[in-house]
């Protein structure tokens, strides 16, 4: 068992093991969970979170290293989640994280985590909310999330971060997947990378004409900005940086920054809410109760959405 509360402690005061301990707890599921939560609780808060996305081979892991470089010029404390889609062990992509981002690895005011989707769709880790918690209590001035190049699942970022970086790069057909499964409604950035290539000004022309249509955005309404950027040799991220900092100022200003954070807890509750509920239903198979409304199901008596109506009534009480 960790000493929670030494263990947090030692994370406010940037210890690098420490935090890597919490979040280790995190991703294991472990039973302090619930005490590393409320330990953490009061602390959080503070972070800017930016979510970083797109297609597999457009520079993210490039241009998060590029991110931390020019937060860390203005003397910001950076937690960089990179989540990986392959095994925690097997190594994968995990790697090519670390080795684009080992120029930080020496930083104290950077700390960096690789964190796996064991399977899970959307681009994140299922733990990567608390995982960010963790980093934000510990400190971090700016909290960047790299999710996995899944291609179009990826939109889960935009409910997980304040401010979400969508990135595309000229070639790669992003034009066109850029239009599919509300890539342009998750964006509140766009990043047109490896600008030095034939085609980035088409692609961020083809962009913009695409942003335009059937936009309803009214007068004082955010209009994501498109940024041409060279991530490996760092051209173009401090205008990234400036248009991270205006759309903060205008979500400030709305009252959108504190909205999406609120939207944010309450699907990290019902998330957890229902998984719990699902690990008590998965134990079921074989209980008494089930076999017998399976049994007034195939016999007839009782149809099997009021069969699930009395499983859920008999398991979270009246």
């Amino acid at each position: 068992m960790q000493d929670v509360p030494s263990l947090v402690a030692a994370a406010r005061e940037g210890r690098p093991r420490a935090v890597a301990r919490l979040i280790s707890l995190v991703e294991g599921a472990s039973p302090q969970l619930r005490e590393v939560m409320a330990a953490l609780a009061p602390l959080a808060g503070n972070a800017y979170v930016v979510g970083l996305t797109g297609s597999p081979g457009v520079g993210k892991s490039t241009s998060t290293s590029a991110l931390v470089s020019a937060y860390r010029r203005q003397g910001k404390r950076v937690g960089v989640l990179a989540v990986d889609p392959s095994s925690p062990f097997s190594g994968g992509a995990l790697l090519g994280d670390r080795v684009r981002m080992s120029d930080h690895a020496s930083d104290p005011g950077v700390y960096i985590r690789s964190m796996a989707t064991r399977g899970h769709l959307g681009g994140l880790a299922w733990a990567a909310p608390q995982a960010v918690r963790v980093l934000d209590a510990a400190g971090c001035d700016v909290v960047l999330v790299e999710t996995v190049g899944v291609g179009q699942s990826e939109v889960e970022i935009a409910s997980q971060a304040d401010t979400s970086v969508v990135l595309l790069a000229p070639g790669m057909g992003d034009g066109i997947q850029a239009a599919k499964a509300g890539i342009l409604e998750i964006g509140d950035v766009y990043v047109v990378n490896k600008a030095d290539r034939d085609g980035a000004d088409t692609t961020a022309r083809e962009l913009n004409h695409m942003l335009g249509l059937g936009e309803s955005r009214g007068p004082g309404d955010w209009r994501p900005p498109i940024v041409k950027t060279v991530a490996s040799r760092g051209e173009g991220i401090d205008e990234v940086v400036e248009a991270l900092e205006k759309h903060r100022a205008w979500m400030d200003e709305r009252g959108e920054l504190a909205a999406r954070r609120l939207a944010r807890a309450s699907r990290e509750v019902e998330a957890i809410a229902v998984t719990a509920l699902r690990e008590r239903i998965g134990s079921l198979h074989g209980d008494r109760r089930l076999s017998a409304l399976a049994a007034r199901i195939v016999s007839g008596d009782l149809d099997p959405y009021r069969a699930a109506d009395s499983l859920i009534q008999n398991l979270t009480g009246p």
